[in-house]
């Protein structure tokens, strides 16, 4: 069927409906001449009248009336399914790939992926543990995520967590064993347990900061990880001291399992972003994701 006659047809459903060309054509958008000419046409070329005019009323002939009982339910049906699919099209898809470090994934993303998952089932996720500074752009990610103070100025940047402080705690047993450090410096004679950076192989050094000064302490004891859970285990069984983000130790710090020490000279510092290039910012899934990880929450 041509175009015209499509729309000839589609027209003339309109008009047989509302028994009134004024009407027709402001629902349709055009002239009412216009659409006057469209029914004329459509008449012509079926060699029979459709419409009955009258000053008074506007009625379907007999032809007229059996196209309208035929064509009617199909321009219906056509329409469903149409807006079936524009709701498809809208509906919130895909797959977001997000870089993060083992503490956001767990305290951050994990926590809120919950609610958003249920809430957006034809949305996937995919979350990598990575330690190192990964170049999300070269690796196909869609997003990362850390410390504030880490993320390069030409990513859009999203604070999706508080700001953070580091805790240095040791265990009861380990302290009966050794004084309690009262300065950084200190720490060169104590047994600290050591984490491994993966970008560079290196040791990550202690950072720590008052009254303007700032200090990087480059520590050393019997004990590497690249894992929190074995660093954890290992202050607690009274192996040495740790350095990790303090949401980590409260519990045992409140349970009296591990001892604080050096808190002065650990002031809070921005703490988790989701970082992104501007080129993602136009998908529906990755705003929604967007929200539900802003900080504040509303999870």
């Amino acid at each position: 069927m041509s175009t015209e006659n499509y729309n000839s047809l589609a027209a003339f459903v309109v008009v047989a409906r509302k028994r009134s060309f004024t009407r027709a054509a402001a629902k349709l958008g055009v002239s009412q001449s216009a659409l006057s000419q469209t029914i004329k046409g459509l008449e012509t070329r079926l060699g029979v009248r459709l419409l009955s005019r009258n000053t008074r009323s506007l009625l379907p002939t007999e032809a007229g009336d059996r196209l309208m009982r035929t064509l009617a339910p199909r321009f219906d049906e056509m329409e469903h399914e149409l807006a079936a699919l524009s709701a498809l099209r809208d509906k919130p898809s895909g797959t977001i790939r997000i870089s993060a470090g083992e503490h956001p994934a767990v305290t951050v993303l994990q926590p809120a992926l919950k609610r958003f998952l249920i809430d957006h089932p034809d949305i996937r996720v995919e979350i990598i543990v990575d330690l190192g500074l990964t170049d999300i752009v070269a690796e196909g990610y869609d997003a990362g995520v850390r410390l504030g103070e880490q993320v390069a100025k030409d990513m859009i940047a999203v604070r999706i967590a508080p700001d953070m402080r580091v805790a240095v705690v040791g265990s009861a047993s380990y302290f009966d064993r050794h004084p309690r450090p009262l300065i950084p410096a200190d720490l060169t004679g104590h047994n600290c347990i050591n984490f491994r950076l993966p970008t560079y192989g290196g040791l990550f050094p202690w950072e720590f900061e008052k009254d303007g000064r700032e200090l990087r302490v480059r520590v050393e004891g019997q004990l590497v990880f690249n894992n929190a859970v074995l660093r954890l285990q290992s202050v607690r069984d009274g192996l040495g001291l740790a350095y990790m983000p303090e949401d980590q130790a409260l519990e045992d710090i409140a349970q009296g399992r591990l001892i604080r020490v050096l808190e002065d000279w650990c002031p809070p510092f921005p703490g988790y972003h989701l970082y992104y290039p501007s080129r993602r910012h136009g998908s529906s899934a990755f705003k929604l994701l967007i929200d539900a990880l802003r900080y504040p929450h509303s999870w």
